[in-house]
């Protein structure tokens, strides 16, 4: 074992003669050591004994020398600023900072020494400066006890954690002040045995320190010097081999020619550097062994980060040193460190070392070990370190594609399609490395070649297969867009595609099936998207952002190189795939990203005549909506007014729509004519050109084919009969939809008629009312699509269309009347609000598999949410939520976020209707229970546990402020009472109101009301109580004494919370730095609410609220411990328990006199209990963490729960930093046995 170096600590002198060590970390030097002359090594070099420090040139005992006053410089009488001040404010260049020092530790060291300690305390944030009388007296432990107590109590924050600039800016200063510290003295002050010493000393005892501020300054400093110094290591390394060869080229000259005398100076150099190395290894064990092993499992994460960090470094400067399983391992296990920023750290420093593919040998036993925790790590819930693993395993992968198993490679695939893009993005690179950056020998010479025999051929066959064998053939953009970064030239390559596509294939070569042409397709249409939009497909990224300069021209020219290669090739590709619905669904959506201009420009007329035709073809030959829609879509691209191509396209979107409006007339003229029932090739005829009209009037303005008066006839017809078929009548609606708003758009945008409005009036009112009549269709998907058409017209149509200064069109503002509401909310309640297994209809004879009841599930929650934005907007009455929201908690899982947002909606509207919503959901589902149990129903029932669950639900969603929702939650008190109330028993007074139990629910949002509020609310309570009522103490009489109760409660409110306040013990300096919170209370309850009493009570008024004169309050409970308190002494306080009746009731008198005494021992209860609280938290308040030594399952956690597992076969014992082979000059007896001991350090107790 490599000797530790000499920390002599003249820092910490003993006067005693006896040996005596004081902690774990101080460095002593022993008295009697370094006085023998020529025995130790402290006279060696000429350093100062005990009696000579602190007066090197400065004259007798005087502290701080003559150029010192205060702990500042003086020069010339002007006082600089000391190291901190420098530092921090970071416009000095530190190289002058840094020399100015070495100056001033010529000059005294002990002086300059003092003021680099000083420098750490400051940074650390202690207001306290270490004397020279200190330095020379005291020991490590005491001053740093004694700088702990000059801590500022009223924060927690330093320098390291403070926010701003400033001190963000004050971190990097104060590492390149050590690092640059280290650089200037590195050829002699760093040898002398002292200045190193006693900042090693420093540091390490500051790093085992209990404070957070001293123990993270510390560290941070400890790794940077440690960083600096194995640097310092490095170059000696270099010098020593350069010296070694020159040694060794003069040593094998022949004798004539060898020069002795310079045999000797390289000798004697090597020599030097070889006592100097052996200097620097033993500093770099004090700081490794006496930091990093210690402080890399700190119980705070950022100590952590900093020694993994800083170990990373090491391993990449100096790797001959330290790149081994020795120092990897310390990494490695703190890959299963509980926070996110530590792993982040270990993976970085790992990416360091794999990125250099010399170094891949020395880490194959460490990747034989971790590689699974990388691999998990992928998965990571912080997306950096996921995104960093994929890094790291691609790093991996370059390095040696055996490491990496199929099964891991699977693992990262399957992330390109993952909703975060730099996850995904970073999994498309590792795909791309492993499946398509490798080129074969013969793919060299088709570099020229373009096309299907081109290189990238069997790349995008590649990514087809890769495509399919994920089975997520929706998410082809998702794909695309993790690839797009490293894979545009390969995703651009559109001529390859499309001569898959379209060519033949070559001799030998298999041709694509039907599902792997429908998949290049998708993806070629993914690649033309991204291009043309630059931005990443929905639910990645913010949304769309300015492109630069470079960014649009990449944009402009690949808009041109798509619209000269398709304008051409798309006709043949629709010819070709005509008659297949969802190729031609894709394939119509590229004349969306089409440059328009380079039809004129580029004379590629014909071929736009060319695709014309083919729309045309696919819009008589398919029926299917989607085909229709895109379709209409690329019709609707290419009537653009501002290309000359207009007029052509105009002229056959026209001729297309005239003969399919005059279709549709003739058809459904014979349709309805027919006595009998219509055959199926007609209805089959007229809902095929219903639904191309419908889908062109998506896109299209068709107002002057006057299609409103056919769809009526239709829907009229299929109202009166009742035996229209459901596909029809969808349609029907659909379209007449369309017509309503395309006329809605016209008389906006124009100056419209008063005959306009009043005809778009006519023809909305009628629409409403035929929608009206299909919500009772005997077919659900009839029903839906009248119940989501009616919404939409009915939100359009609210007062809302006025908004922007629209006020012309009020006339066609329309208000359902009652009846209507009820419908609407009758079919939510009957279609929404069911279990799934009761929904047969919407799986239509399907498999009812996971994928339909999803499907309708989500159709469901269209239909909810469509009826909720009714309620936001107004255009329903507030309380039609109420059977809205009762149904809260019993379907929670399948529409509680919409419910939720309802509520929060509405109450931004009115708090106070939306409180008497709430409560009227609670009464609404108090009835029902009612209604099915009777009076006498069991409080402790499913049923009502699970109304009172509901309404604390509905308590929580008003939140913390009670300031917003106080005049809201009043009123919630109020119906609640008088709901409780309502009822009188008709057997009399004797028995409680058949609604009392009510206010057991009731007193769930009892905890919202402020203090005087309370006070208010139980005035208005004893306004509905009788005397009687107060004295029963029977189980049917508990729900009132429940919420009297909670209205008296609270006055211990303030009391528990300082308790539970002391009892949660904080990690950090700063929450034990809170102030108690029992200082808030300052005025007598009875001054301090008695204003707002007398507001509230006004308000009661003013809201017609029954109020009666104040009586006076008999005694408290506000003060008293909850828990020596029964029910029945909680009430016999308030309302005295009579005697029997032959006796005569209390005095009024007595009972005042009894209150007032009572309360009088309540509050001398409180004042004690307070004055102890306060001890309390002054005692217990204190800057002291007790994460000295944290155990190691509490800051990394291990996949199978055992770390010993992970590192099987590695060596655990902790191992001297080894330097190149060298013979330290000499033995270290001065720092005390122990200190190194492996026994100290973490290998034992990982083990």
């Amino acid at each position: 074992m490599i000797a530790a170096p000499e920390i002599p600590t003249d820092f910490t002198l003993l006067q005693e003669s006896e040996t005596h060590f004081s902690s774990d970390t101080d460095f002593e030097d022993i008295e009697g050591k370094n006085q023998k002359q020529g025995k130790g090594k402290t006279c060696k070099k000429g350093k100062k004994g005990p009696a000579e420090k602190g007066k090197s040139g400065n004259g007798g005992g005087k502290p701080g020398g003559p150029n010192r006053m205060n702990g500042h410089h003086q020069q010339n009488g002007v006082e600089n600023m000391m190291l901190f001040e420098v530092v921090k404010m970071g416009k000095s260049a530190m190289q002058s900072v840094v020399d100015d020092w070495i100056e001033s530790y010529k000059h005294d060291r002990d002086i300059a020494l003092l003021d680099l300690i000083n420098f750490f305390i400051q940074c650390s944030g202690c207001k306290g400066v270490v004397t020279a009388e200190m330095f020379r007296h005291m020991q490590n432990s005491e001053i740093i006890r004694k700088m702990t107590e000059e801590f500022d109590e009223d924060s927690g924050d330093y320098p390291l954690t403070m926010a701003g600039p400033q001190w963000k800016k004050f971190k990097s200063s104060f590492c390149e002040f050590i690092g640059v510290l280290v650089r200037q003295c590195q050829y002699s002050i760093i040898y002398d045995e002292y200045m190193m010493d006693t900042v090693i000393s420093l540091l390490t005892g500051l790093s085992d320190s209990q404070v957070r501020a001293f123990r993270h300054t510390s560290t941070l400093a400890a790794m940077k010097l440690m960083t600096a110094l194995v640097n310092v290591a490095l170059n000696l390394s270099i010098n020593m081999d350069n010296t070694q060869r020159q040694y060794e080229a003069e040593r094998n000259k022949i004798i004539g020619k060898r020069a002795n005398d310079r045999l000797e100076l390289l000798l004697q150099k090597r020599k030097e550097l070889q006592e100097n190395q052996d200097e620097i290894e033993n500093m770099m064990n004090a700081i490794f062994k006496g930091v990093f092993v210690h402080r890399y499992r700190d119980a705070i994460a950022e100590i952590r980060a900093i020694c993994i960090e800083e170990i990373g470094i090491w391993m990449k400067m100096y790797s001959d040193a330290f790149l081994n399983d020795s120092y990897l391992k310390y990494v490695g296990w703190t890959m299963h460190d509980k926070q996110g920023e530590v792993r982040l750290k270990c993976l970085t420093a790992l990416q360091g070392l794999y990125y250099n593919k010399e170094l891949n040998s020395k880490l194959e036993l460490f990747t034989s070990r971790f590689k699974d925790r990388i691999v998990s790590m992928t998965l990571d819930k912080e997306y950096d370190v996921a995104v960093q693993a994929i890094k790291l395993l691609t790093l991996v992968l370059q390095s040696s594609e055996e490491v990496l198993t199929a099964e891991d490679c699977e693992n990262v695939y399957h992330l390109v399609y993952s909703a975060h893009r730099p996850v995904a993005v970073a999994a498309g690179e590792f795909l791309y490395k492993k499946l398509f950056s490798r080129r074969d020998a013969e793919d060299d010479g088709m570099l020229k070649r373009r096309g299907r025999q081109s290189p990238n051929a069997n790349l995008v066959k590649t990514l087809v297969f890769f495509f399919l064998e994920s089975e997520l053939h929706e998410h082809a953009a998702y794909l695309v867009d993790s690839m797009w970064d490293c894979a545009t030239d390969l995703l651009k390559d559109w001529e390859c595609m499309n001569s898959l596509l379209l060519e033949e294939p070559l001799n030998g070569e298999e041709p694509l099936t039907d599902r792997q042409e429908s998949a290049l397709i998708e993806i070629m249409l993914c690649t033309i998207r991204q291009a043309a939009e630059c931005h990443p497909p929905v639910g990645r990224g913010t949304g769309k952002r300015v492109l630069t300069a470079k960014e649009k021209k990449t944009q402009l020219d690949d808009r041109t190189k798509i619209t000269e290669l398709f304008a051409v090739a798309l006709p043949q590709l629709l010819a070709k795939y005509s008659v297949d619905a969802e190729k031609v669904t894709n394939l119509l959506q590229l004349p969306q990203y089409f440059d328009l201009e380079i039809y004129t420009t580029g004379r590629l007329e014909k071929h736009l005549d060319a695709l014309l035709r083919q729309i045309r073809d696919i819009v008589e030959k398919h029926t299917d909506t989607d085909v229709l829609e895109a379709c209409s879509k690329t019709y609707h691209a290419l009537c653009n007014e501002e290309f000359t191509i207009f007029n052509r396209v105009d002229i056959a979107r026209s001729q297309l729509i005239d003969e399919l409006s005059d279709k549709f007339n003739r058809l459904l003229e014979d349709f309805l004519q027919e006595g009998e029932e219509p055959d199926e090739d007609d209805a089959y005829q007229v809902l095929s050109t219903l639904k191309r009209i419908t889908a062109f009037h998506n896109a299209h303005d068709l107002s002057r084919w006057d299609l409103f008066g056919c769809n009526y006839k239709l829907l009229k017809t299929g109202i009166e009969n009742g035996d229209m078929p459901e596909q029809i009548v969808i349609h029907a609606l659909q379209c007449t939809h369309y017509v309503i708003l395309w006329q809605l758009a016209k008389v906006t945008e124009s100056s419209s008629t008063k005959e306009d409005l009043l005809r778009l009036k006519k023809q909305m009112r009628v629409f409403c009312q035929i929608c009206q009549h299909y919500l009772t269709n005997v077919n659900t998907a009839v029903k839906e699509q009248a119940f989501t058409i009616l919404c939409d017209v009915l939100m359009i149509f609210s007062h809302q269309i006025m908004t922007g200064g629209r006020d012309m069109l009020e006339p066609l503002v329309y208000t359902p009347d009652s009846s209507l509401q009820s419908e609407l909310l009758s079919f939510i309640l009957d279609h929404v609000f069911i279990d799934q297994d009761d929904d047969n209809n919407s799986a239509d004879g399907q498999q009812d598999d996971e994928a339909s009841k999803i499907e309708a599930l989500h159709k469901r929650r269209n239909l909810l949410a469509a009826f909720c934005k009714l309620i936001v907007y107004t255009v329903v009455e507030m309380n039609t939520a109420a059977d809205i929201f009762k149904q809260y908690m019993k379907y929670y899982n399948d529409y509680g976020d919409i419910i939720k947002e309802t509520m929060s909606k509405t109450r931004q509207i009115d708090k106070i209707q939306c409180a008497k919503t709430l409560i009227l959901s609670l009464q609404q589902l108090f009835n029902e229970m009612i209604q099915e149990n009777g009076y006498n129903f069991d409080r402790s029932s499913p049923t009502f546990s699970g109304i009172k669950e509901l309404a604390r639900r509905f308590a929580l969603t008003f939140g913390l402020d009670q300031l917003k929702t106080r005049e809201a939650i009043a009123m919630l008190h109020k119906d609640g009472i008088e709901f409780a109330f309502k009822e009188p028993n008709p057997q009399g007074e004797s028995h409680p109101p058949l609604n009392l139990a009510f206010l057991d629910i009731l007193s769930e949002f009892s905890s919202k009301l402020l203090r005087q509020d309370k006070r208010t609310v139980y005035v208005y309570l004893e306004k509905f109580m009788t005397f009687q009522m107060s004295l029963r103490r029977e189980d049917v009489w508990l729900p009132l004494m429940s919420y009297r109760n909670s209205l008296l409660a609270g006055g211990d409110d303030d009391t528990m919370s300082v308790i539970s306040g002391i009892s949660s013990r904080g990690s950090t300096v700063r929450n034990k730095k809170t102030k108690p919170a029992t200082g808030k209370r300052k005025v007598p309850e009875a001054e301090e609410s008695s204003s707002s009493d007398s507001m509230w009570l006004n308000r009661e008024q003013s809201m017609h609220t029954p109020v009666m004169m104040q009586t006076p309050q008999l005694t408290s409970t506000i003060m008293r411990e909850p828990k020596r308190l029964r029910p029945d002494e909680n009430y016999m306080g308030v309302y005295p328990m009579q005697p029997e009746h032959h006796q005569p009731p209390l005095d009024y008198k007595q009972q005042e006199e009894a209150a007032r005494q009572q309360q009088e021992r309540a509050a001398m209860n409180y004042v004690k209990l307070r004055s102890n609280l306060q001890h309390a938290i002054r005692r217990g308040t204190s800057l002291m963490e007790d994460d000295e030594e944290p155990i190691v399952e509490d800051v990394m956690m291990s996949s199978e729960g055992r770390i010993e597992d992970l590192n099987e076969g590695m060596d655990f014992d902790t191992m001297d930093i080894d330097l190149p082979p060298s013979k330290n000059r000499r033995e270290r007896t001065e720092l005390k046995p122990d200190f190194f001991d492996p026994a100290s350090i973490m290998d034992e107790s990982v083990g």
